[in-house]
């Protein structure tokens, strides 16, 4: 039996393999190990998991999540994960390698994120060979989730947000600009707090115009800093994962055409692919 688990920043979707390749789903929050440590993952797991789960069963756990940019951060979730999993082999990568190998399995090309954060990269088949760092939600994070939400949450805080809009806003989340200022400088997981507003951007009907605007203006952003920045990207068609790039696929594809790409997959979540990537591989 193995595990392979695709953890962003706010949720985890898991698939246990079982001898016959028969797939068993289950979901738990995100670890980003930039926010959280090993102990804060391992109380989480074994309050998410299904009791029901043979633990000791486990031969391997494949691991893909985000924030983990090298070895240390790696190691908080690898640690974690063996304390729940005892006796089993656990290897741990970025969210993003789970992305390219969902999107691509083992071709050759353009692969990205855009969920809570954002990432990019190119791919050779097996292993990401050029990644331009998205500098993470304070910095960057160009078209993601955060940013969607920050922008929104600035508006209102500075009264630049429509008064319809403002009005809806308020009445559905009831914060004050002081509540959203402590929820973002005092609180923890403020990338997770910004992102959840982009679901407020995604229903709103009140003022599509408004809406599409700050979409429009994330995925320009996201294409102008980071996508653009590749050799040669208009070779590649483009391919992404993620619920804010699902979410807001009309204008996902037609940014990507104005910078001349041709759009490939954009899916919601990477864990039936990533899980018959594994099935083929091995």
């Amino acid at each position: 039996m193995i595990v392979i688990a695709d953890g962003g920043s706010t949720k985890t979707n898991w698939c246990l393999l079982d001898d016959s390749k028969k797939k068993i789903y289950f979901n738990t929050e995100g670890y980003n190990p930039y926010f959280v440590d090993s102990s804060y993952i391992v109380a989480s797991l074994k309050k998410g998991l299904p009791n029901d789960i043979p633990f000791q069963e486990i031969k391997e756990v494949y691991y893909y999540g985000a924030g983990v940019h090298n070895a240390e951060k790696a190691q908080i979730v690898s640690d974690a994960i063996q304390v729940v999993f005892p006796g089993s082999k656990v290897e741990v990568g970025h969210d993003l390698l789970a992305a390219a190998r969902a999107l691509l399995g083992s071709e050759p090309g353009f692969a990205a994120i855009l969920g809570t954060g954002t990432n990019s990269c190119i791919y050779d088949g097996n292993e990401i060979t050029h990644n331009i760092d998205s500098a993470a939600y304070i910095l960057g994070d160009e078209g993601s989730g955060s940013y969607i939400g920050k922008k929104l949450l600035t508006d209102f805080i500075r009264g630049l947000m429509p008064k319809d809009v403002a009005e809806v806003f308020f009445n559905t989340y009831k914060l004050t600009p002081d509540e959203i200022m402590d929820n973002v400088y005092t609180k923890p997981l403020a990338n997770r707090f910004c992102a959840s507003f982009s679901k407020f951007v995604y229903d709103n009907n009140v003022n599509i115009q408004y809406t599409r605007s700050i979409v429009d203006d994330a995925f320009e952003a996201f294409f102008a800093n980071l996508v653009s920045q590749y050799p040669d990207y208009q070779s590649y068609s483009f391919n992404c994962i993620g619920s804010v790039g699902y979410n807001f696929r009309n204008v996902l594809s037609e940014k990507a055409a104005q910078y001349g790409m041709k759009v490939g997959k954009i899916l919601r979540s990477p864990i039936d692919d990533l899980v018959d990537f594994h099935i083929n591989k091995g």
